[in-house]
């Protein structure tokens, strides 16, 4: 294939993804712009919550980019009945660690009481996590039918469902956050039951399609969903766990991020919530380009076509380098701006978030670049089905790196915020110069 093929393939398969992932985030900057009119406490309180689901989150989301990995490769070999296969115990494993981890929700409030945040705070984001935490294994599994329907480059329709979504999502969170239409003002609660009542109506519309499709009806992938495949669950359970452990060591790393940012004041850690958000939805742009990559990878990778492989790759990873370059100068000339987006004009709190979350967000302007590299090269790994080694470099990079060179920077040095979100791009950094070097030095690129 020549370059511009590439660009095209590329294109076509990751615009959607894009699209899905911007549209997702916007379900997440709906809470947080609302919460935030609603007020400051209410809005560190989501910070928090949220930061916490994610994190348990990204774990169980390694079965659903596992199956993405493996889809695509059985689609590039022509097996079917493996893709079949393996996204069917995508779905239980889903399942299965949804229903796990809902004790973490419930009490979630001690748990970041013993982390030392403010108590009022933490209660409220318990109030947040009981609701939402019961929309964990939905949305795990509609991951996983996402990654399918990625893996089959049905992602069009992805990007429709998602923006409905937004859409719902907005309209309830008006409704439940501030009382109108004559329900109850619920605060953080009433976003938590918006969230969760558009995960579940998603995930019925993205399973209607996957199950009725033209093209797709075939491969029945509901069919007999009950009966267990232990060999499927295995293969996408050894590969699927290195994947979430992977990202938890990542999101881990953001959500210790914010624990140590609520011990610097509730102020800051409100700022801190804006910048991290800001930088999250170009982040998406960067995520869609990695799934793409991922199922590009896959399927070249199943066919052994290793100079497809190799072009493919590099077209990838130039089009998000590109892309984050655009970033970097829209975060260091137009941070301001960007922040007051966020907050009420009315609110006496709100002129001290902007000079925080602009200095924040000079310094995501630098490890905008590092988090590219590192997702990219995941999204690369993943369609090789490498996962283990990344995993390594991962928990080496945010835990021993990251996180302690935020600490260091933030109370040791004294410099606050700044040297907290310096410690993130050190770690970023790390990770994403080793898993690079790993995919262009790997064996799938030899002939």
């Amino acid at each position: 294939m020549s370059i511009t093929r590439h660009l095209r393939a590329i294109s076509v398969l990751g615009l959607p993804l894009i699209g899905s992932n911007l549209a997702q985030m916007l379900l997440n900057v709906t809470d947080t712009v609302m919460l935030g009119w609603y007020g400051v406490e209410a809005l560190a309180a989501l910070v928090l919550g949220s930061s916490f689901f994610f994190a348990v989150f990204m774990l169980g989301n390694g079965f659903a980019l596992a199956v993405m990995g493996r889809v695509s490769a059985s689609l590039g070999a022509g097996d079917e009945v493996q893709a079949r296969r393996d996204t069917r115990m995508g779905m239980w494993l889903s399942i299965l660690f949804g229903l796990a981890v809902l004790p973490v929700f419930w009490n979630a409030g001690a748990i970041l009481r013993a982390l030392g945040q403010d108590p009022h705070i933490a209660a409220l984001a318990q109030e947040y996590l009981r609701i939402l935490g019961f929309g964990l294994a939905p949305a795990l599994v509609m991951m996983v039918i996402r990654a399918f329907l990625s893996a089959q480059e049905r992602t069009a329709v992805v990007l429709w469902i998602t923006l409905a979504g937004v859409g719902l999502n907005a309209a309830l969170n008006w409704v439940l956050i501030f009382g109108n239409l004559g329900f109850p003002e619920l605060g953080v609660r009433g976003a938590a039951l918006a969230s969760l009542s558009v995960t579940c109506l998603s995930l019925v519309a993205q399973a209607s399609y996957a199950a009725r499709a033209p093209g797709l009806r075939h491969i029945a992938l509901f069919q007999r969903f009950w009966r267990p495949d232990w060999e499927a669950f295995g293969m996408v359970a050894r590969m699927g766990l290195p994947v979430g452990l992977t990202s938890v060591a990542e999101g881990s790393m953001f959500q210790a991020s914010a624990l140590m940012m609520g011990w610097i004041g509730t102020v800051e850690l409100a700022a801190h919530g804006i910048a991290l958000q800001i930088s999250s939805i170009t982040f998406m742009v960067h995520m869609g380009l990695s799934n793409a990559a991922t199922v590009r990878a896959g399927r070249a990778h199943g066919a052994r076509e290793v100079t497809l492989l190799r072009d493919g790759a590099m077209v990838a990873v130039g089009l998000s380098l590109a892309f984050g370059l655009v970033t970097v100068a829209l975060f260091i000339f137009g941070g301001r701006e960007l922040t007051w987006l966020f907050l009420d004009a009315a609110n006496p709190a709100s002129a001290r978030i902007v000079e925080f979350g602009t200095r924040f967000l000079m310094v995501a302007a630098v490890f905008q670049l590092f988090d590219l590299m590192q997702v990219m090269a995941l999204g690369l790994l993943r369609g090789v089905q490498d996962t283990r080694v990344p995993m390594w470099m991962a928990g080496l990079s945010y835990w021993l790196i990251g996180i302690p060179a935020s600490y260091c920077l933030a109370f040791t040095f004294g410099l606050g915020g700044v040297g907290l979100w310096a410690g993130l791009a050190l770690g970023l950094a790390s990770a994403g110069g080793m898993m690079m070097v790993r995919f262009w030095r790997g064996p799938w690129l030899r002939q």
